[in-house]
This record gives C-alpha cells, sequence and structure tokens, in this order.
C-alpha cells in the first residue's frame, strides 16, 4: 500500500507528560508529540491506535481522513 493511500489519523496533544511514567513520556515521542498543542499526522494502523490507547487521557484525535 503507498502511503498516499494510507489513512490517515491527526493526534493533538492536550495533556502535559509531567508527572507520568516515562513509558507514557516515550509513547508520546513515538508519536510525535512533546509539547502540549502539537498535532502530529499518522498513518493509521492497529500499532498506532495501540500508541493513542496508551495515551488516551493525554492525547485527542483531531481528525480522521
Amino acid at each position: 500500500m503507498a502511503k498516499s493511500d494510507a489513512k490517515m489519523i491527526k493526534v493533538k496533544q492536550v495533556g502535559s507528560p509531567i508527572r507520568r511514567e516515562q513509558s507514557q513520556r516515550g509513547t508520546l515521542v513515538g508519536l510525535g508529540l512533546n509539547k502540549v498543542g502539537r498535532v502530529s499526522e499518522l498513518q493509521d494502523t492497529p500499532s498506532v491506535r495501540g500508541m493513542i490507547a496508551k495515551v488516551a487521557h493525554l492525547v485527542q484525535v483531531v481528525e480522521g481522513k
């Protein structure tokens, strides 16, 4: 599947990683987020969905194409 054909999902960080476990901080970095208000566009795959679920209290799905 070409990257242009893949479904994309936009994720926005709405919570601070301060006083969170190191694994949650690493998950945010893996999603391309590290500051409140940042938006990252990622491929909609099961692994990305799992990462979003792990830090669901810190992120918000903005829109999905």
